[in-house]
């Protein structure tokens, strides 16, 4: 699909629930809700909106379609590198199955059932967040040394592979090094996941950098099939599992503009809450300025 149809077809009401589907219903996550198909999975991008671990009240209008449709995009850029968990032809898919609400479509996929890794992949090519606080107290992110005098937001001399473990609900991913990684996952499999990662974090920055913008870290998932082949799952190089600059505001010693919900941290930031549910409702414009963020960083990469 064009950024022109997707963006025409964005519902003007968050929808935050998925309900009258004859399918089994498997799990829930921050975002998604997880449909058993018999042979397949349905995974739904709601258009909830999570910050500090917590799901606040107030969905942003279409930004499950936003991140669904940005990860068929990036899904079809990195089929070179590795192979994913869509099932060939998503519309023939849809109708063999009997969906056919297009709003649900486009916020669907239609997925192989494999067996997720127990960590988080997480690629940084620059000192931001919770690497740029480790790098002020250790000059290390995840026990990896840089070297000494990066300013925050600066780029590293190369991209760094810094996993984590898959926290249960409710809890906090711990960042993890390669020993620790290769005892979760076994040393063959974390090897390709690192290296996998490291290629899919480099064809990212390439290809946002021609659409304007800089990929400075993001997460990826992975899972295996009962022969032990690998996929890339999950969502993909969204705003959600990743930190996006505009490149024409980037410059380092500073924390760049991003096409994410750092938006609605920083206005829940602003506010006195102790970070703990009930989340606070989100503004009108507070939840309008997030979507035209969302939107901006899909028409950056496809709308050109």
């Amino acid at each position: 699909m064009t950024y022109a149809e997707i963006a025409a077809a964005l519902p003007t009401t968050a929808r935050t629930s998925i309900d009258g589907l004859a399918f089994p219903h498997l799990a829930s996550g921050k975002v998604r809700e997880i449909f058993d198909l018999g042979d397949a999975l349905l995974l739904v991008a709601t258009d909830r909106l999570s910050a500090f671990d917590v799901i606040l009240p107030d969905g942003i209008p279409g930004k499950g379609a936003i991140l669904t449709q940005m990860s068929l995009w990036w899904f079809a850029q990195t089929a070179g590198v590795i192979q994913n968990h869509l099932l060939p032809d998503q519309p023939g898919e849809f109708s063999r199955r009997g969906i056919h609400d297009r709003d649900l479509q486009l916020r669907s996929m239609i997925v192989r059932k494999l067996k997720p890794l127990a960590i988080e992949c997480v690629a940084r090519g620059y000192l931001i967040g919770s690497g740029w606080s480790s790098y002020q107290k250790t000059g290390q992110v995840c026990g990896i040394p840089l070297p000494p005098g990066l300013r925050q937001a600066d780029r590293l001399p190369e991209p760094i592979f810094t996993p984590t473990t898959k926290a249960p609900k409710g809890q906090h991913d711990e960042p993890i090094n390669d020993a620790q990684g290769t005892a979760i996952v076994g040393a063959a499999l974390y090897e390709k996941v690192k290296a996998t990662s490291l290629a899919l974090y480099r064809l990212g920055h390439e290809r946002a950098h021609a659409a304007g913008m800089i990929l400075a870290d993001t997460k990826f998932e992975f899972g295996t099939d009962a022969a032990g082949r690998l996929f890339l799952i999950d969502e993909v190089l969204t705003p959600d599992s990743s930190r996006y600059w505009p490149a024409d505001h980037y410059a380092p010693d500073q924390s760049p503009p991003s096409y994410d919900k750092q938006f609605v941290r920083d206005h829940l930031l602003a506010l006195k809450w102790d970070q703990k549910p009930p989340a606070p409702r989100l503004p009108a414009d507070v939840i309008a300025r997030t979507q035209e963020k969302y939107l901006a960083a899909l028409r950056n990469l496809i709308g050109r």
